[in-house]
């Protein structure tokens, strides 16, 4: 397709929102092995779906997609990273939607996995933050089961091959123990590097992301994703933080998109992201590096999206 023709095709979605989507035209040898599969997309590179109701449009983005039984098998276990790094109610739009998070617990419960596990290595304190967040009820309640992130003891150390800055991490066992990894981060302005999304998100797997900060934060997030990349990202895009991120200060920060965006591409997926904000995915640092670093390439208009309104 066309440049030309792949921005005519694009969603409107009108002055109050700037930009829509429809401008959206290793490890150890053994951890390696078990990792080594072919990574499954789905029917689409992508999915964008607008609408008012998250729950319904994530229904939407998985039958598109085929099902999450694309992704989770019968017997499989998995674990689910949302945002959950702040101890604020879930109307400020800190952390990932909750009832978005138990739809997706749900779906990978219905699609067969024996065990559905929710984390995060929060900022705020971590039971605070689970709590006030609505996760943690909102997991319950669908059958999953939340743990800690915020104990060293439950780290291990991995090598990153291939990496420039973080040649090494301690990566949270959840993510090295169970089948299939599912990135929920919620789209927001980041003071550090202008946008948090998928890519950034799996931060909240680490121990020492101090490390991070202090090593170049746009090169070491691209290096991340030489050692795992999630299996599935799933982008609540709903109400935006535009500003004062990550924590935000009020409701007068959010923008309201009204979108969800799924794919297994995680390049993908914050390209296409970024452009919902408003902002360029090659004026992200490490979404620049990434397509240097043959990670993920930001060239939207070359790959296969399904745009669904509701």
């Amino acid at each position: 397709m066309e440049r030309r023709d792949f921005l005519k095709k694009s969603f409107l979605y009108g002055a109050a929102t700037s930009l829509s989507l429809s401008a959206i035209a290793g490890a150890s040898p053994d951890f390696a092995a078990a990792k080594a599969k072919v990574r499954i997309k789905g029917n689409y590179d992508l999915v964008a779906v607008r609408g008012n109701d998250l729950v319904a449009m994530f229904d939407r983005s998985m039958t598109e997609m085929g099902g999450m039984q694309q992704w989770v098998k019968p017997g499989q276990t998995v674990v689910v990273k949302p945002n959950i790094g702040w101890d604020v109610v879930p109307e400020r739009a800190a952390n990932t939607n909750p009832g978005l998070v138990a739809a997706i617990v749900r779906h990978c419960l219905q699609a067969g996995a024996s065990r559905v596990t929710v984390f995060d290595h929060t900022c705020d304190n971590w039971q605070r933050s689970y709590t006030n967040s609505g996760i943690e009820k909102a997991v319950n309640d669908a059958g999953g089961r939340l743990v800690p992130g915020n104990f060293e003891r439950n780290y291990r150390d991995v090598k990153i091959p291939g990496a420039q800055r973080l040649t090494e991490a301690k990566v949270h066992e959840q993510i090295l123990d169970n089948d299939v990894f599912i990135n929920v981060p919620v789209l927001k302005h980041h003071s550090s590097t202008t946008l948090t999304i998928a890519m950034k998100n799996l931060m909240g797997i680490v121990w020492d992301r101090r490390f991070w900060h202090r090593s170049d934060l746009h090169q070491c997030i691209a290096d991340f994703c030489l050692f795992r990349k999630p299996d599935l990202n799933i982008v609540d895009a709903m109400l935006v933080m535009t500003q004062n991120g990550p924590r935000g200060t009020s409701t007068a920060d959010l923008v309201r998109k009204n979108s969800l965006l799924v794919s297994s591409d995680v390049v993908a997926i914050d390209a296409a992201s970024a452009l919902i904000f408003g902002e360029q995915p090659g004026n992200v640092g490490y979404l620049r590096i990434a397509e240097q670093m043959n990670i993920g390439s930001l060239d939207l208009s070359q790959m296969n999206i399904q745009r669904v309104y509701m």
